[in-house]
């Protein structure tokens, strides 16, 4: 049941309207998914799947779903699709990442906005994932990880102490912690803990957390502030003040379809025009609530990016990572500079910035580890795989549907005659994780803890 004090809320605020938005929340909510471009096209994932999809308006990846789906099916944990709610696409939409550019979302967990954030750059631009609570920090990494991502680098550090990153970001992402209003229907807890007090709570937070992420971008570069809740406090009002002490900023127009603009004479401390921000209502939409803002950087200034200094491998643990490439795949893949985190081999990108004094958790690809003289891949390394990359010689592919594919899922050995190595298990082309052959045997090396 809603709170009496939000139903009153909302009645003020939104008069003749509030019928409607009050018997939309009593709906049943719908399923989104957002397509992994980096692996798969829209069009080609709609006839592998089968299933009736419904394009979200602002999300040309997103779509809601007509039909269940798992999300233990394959296609998911091959990294094809992500579930995620049809609003909480907009924030990435309109922030519009390119190629290169160097891309921070700073409160990333559970990873919804950073694995979009890396299809939009093609996987081809370093991404920051922070999230400064470590109890989320799993999710975060295993759904960058699925979804292939080579660039990405997870820190968990407070957003005012990233001194380190002053001035270099092209674009920032601060999707804020909010009273969550716009997930009612999703979340018992969101019902449980609102409060009016909690709404002024947040808002002074969230205040404190934009004034921080304004400090990364650069000259000419964006931020985009972004919110699930329905509260002006949380909204409307921290964007005016923003503005209004930060006018080295713009507010910019979002050019997303189905969007509705932010409600400038919902604002009572601080008069400003914030109708370029944009809401998403649950009555007007198939969708929950959430609320964008993007600013663009019109002057400041832009420092000059400081790499980050990986120590670069020995030419015995370079040649352990050439020898596994060319048995298993027959080529040279992942040209990248090569280093070690302990036993653990990953691939890093050049442009990734400094990370002294960062507490940073994952950096780059994880290629595999460095054992006694020996490689042995990482489920990360699988999962970034193309198919184009497999060898087939050393590939064995499954239909979603087959038996074996799911015995492979639980942990079973699977029969197979051929070479002997590493072997990536694939399903419909895409690749799912290893196995390694012996004989007519290839031993289940899928992640204990994704087993089904």
């Amino acid at each position: 049941m809603l709170p009496q004090g939000f139903k009153q809320r909302m009645t003020h605020l939104l008069q003749e309207e509030s019928h409607d938005f009050f018997q939309a929340l009593e709906e049943p909510p719908v399923t989104g998914i957002r397509i992994n471009t980096n692996k798969i096209s829209t069009q080609d994932f709609q006839n592998l799947i089968g299933s009736n999809l419904r394009p979200v308006p602002w999300c040309p990846s997103g779509f809601v779903l007509e039909d269940k789906l798992s999300g233990k099916h394959p296609f998911h944990a091959a990294g094809l699709f992500y579930f995620q709610e049809p609003s909480a696409m907009a924030a990435a939409e309109a922030l519009q990442p390119k190629t290169s550019e160097l891309v921070i979302d700073l409160a990333a967990a559970p990873g919804g906005k950073s694995t979009h954030l890396v299809s939009l750059t093609q996987n081809q631009s370093v991404v920051i994932a922070n999230e400064i609570a470590r109890s989320r920090i799993k999710a975060l990494s295993e759904n960058l990880e699925r979804w292939g991502s080579h660039n990405s680098v997870i820190t968990s550090q407070d957003i005012g102490t990233l001194n380190a990153w002053h001035d270099i970001a092209d674009k920032v992402l601060l999707d804020a912690p909010c009273s969550g209003e716009g997930m009612f229907r999703k979340s018992a807890e969101a019902l449980e803990m609102w409060s009016e007090t909690n709404i002024l709570g947040c808002a002074k937070r969230q205040k404190g957390l934009l004034s921080d992420a304004a400090k990364l971008v650069k000259a000419g570069g964006s931020l985009v502030y972004s919110t699930c809740t329905f509260a002006p406090e949380e909204n409307e009002e921290v964007v005016a003040e923003f503005l209004e002490k930060h006018l080295e900023f713009e507010l910019q127009e979002i050019k997303l379809e189905n969007l509705s603009s932010a409600r400038s004479e919902w604002l009572i401390n601080i008069k400003h025009d914030v109708s370029k921000a944009k809401r998403i209502w649950p009555h007007k939409t198939q969708s929950e609530g959430h609320f964008i803002a993007l600013f663009k950087k019109i002057n400041g200034d832009t420092r000059q990016l400081k790499p980050a200094l990986f120590h670069p491998v020995n030419k015995q643990t370079e040649k352990l990572w050439h020898d596994f490439c060319l048995g298993t795949f027959g080529k040279t893949i992942l040209e990248k500079p090569l280093t070690l985190f302990g036993d653990k081999l990953f691939a890093v990108d050049e442009t990734i910035p400094s990370l002294q004094g960062i507490n940073t958790i994952k950096a780059g690809l994880w290629l595999g580890n460095i054992l006694k003289n020996r490689f042995e891949p990482s489920h990360s390394l699988a999962l970034a795989l193309k198919s184009e990359q497999l060898n087939p010689a050393m590939s064995i592919d499954f239909r979603a549907e087959d038996e074996q594919l799911l015995r492979y899922m639980q942990g079973h050995p699977l029969e197979s005659s051929g070479d002997k190595g590493w072997v990536i298990i694939s399903v419909a082309g895409f690749p799912l994780g290893w196995g390694k052959r012996s004989g007519n045997i290839v031993n289940n090396l899928y992640p204990k803890g994704l087993r089904i």
